[in-house]
C-alpha cells in the first residue's frame, strides 16, 4: 500500500536528486571556467545546493522514509555535454553561464511542481521547498545578469 508519507517522501527525493545534480554540475563548471569569480561563484552554488540537500534528507527522513543517494542519469548527461562544451569552445565562462540557467531552469521547474501538486504538503515541508525554490530563482537571475555582462 502506497502511503502519503511514501509519495511526500518520493517528490522530495526527486528534489534531492535535482540537487545532487545541481552539485556536480555547478562544480563541473568551476571546472571549466578561467576567471576566478566565476569559479568562485559556482564553488558558492554548489556548497549552497549540497545544504539543500541536508535539508531535504531531513525531511525525507521525518517521514520515516530513506533519502535518495545520488543524481540523475539525465544530470549524468547534462554535465557530459557540459564538460563537450565546454572542451570545443573558446567561450568557457559564457556555455558553462547557459549551462547554468539552463539547469536552475529545470529546478525551478521541479520545485513548482511539487508547490504546486496536489499533495497536500505539510507547512515545514512547504516553506523549506519554497525557501529553496527561491534562492534558486535568485540564482537564475544573477546567472541570467552574469550571461548578458560576459
Amino acid at each position: 500500500m502506497y502511503s502519503y508519507t511514501q509519495e511526500v517522501a518520493e517528490k522530495l527525493n526527486n528534489l534531492l536528486e535535482k540537487n545532487y545534480d545541481a552539485v556536480k554540475g555547478y562544480e563541473t563548471a568551476a571546472d571549466n571556467v578561467k576567471s576566478e569569480s566565476l569559479t568562485s561563484f559556482f564553488n558558492r552554488r554548489a556548497n549552497e545546493r549540497k545544504d539543500f540537500g541536508k535539508q531535504l534528507k531531513a525531511e525525507i527522513t521525518s517521514f520515516n522514509q530513506t533519502p535518495e543517494k545520488g543524481g540523475s542519469i539525465a544530470g549524468k548527461a547534462h554535465r557530459m555535454w557540459m564538460d563537450t562544451k565546454a572542451f570545443f569552445s573558446n567561450e568557457d565562462e559564457e556555455v558553462m553561464l547557459e549551462e547554468a540557467l539552463r539547469g536552475e531552469k529545470a529546478s525551478l521547474e521541479e520545485y513548482n511542481e511539487v508547490i504546486n501538486s496536489e499533495l497536500h504538503l505539510p507547512e515545514s515541508t512547504l516553506n523549506l521547498i519554497k525557501s529553496q525554490r527561491d534562492m534558486i530563482l535568485n540564482d537564475a537571475i544573477f546567472v541570467k545578469k552574469l550571461e548578458e555582462v560576459e
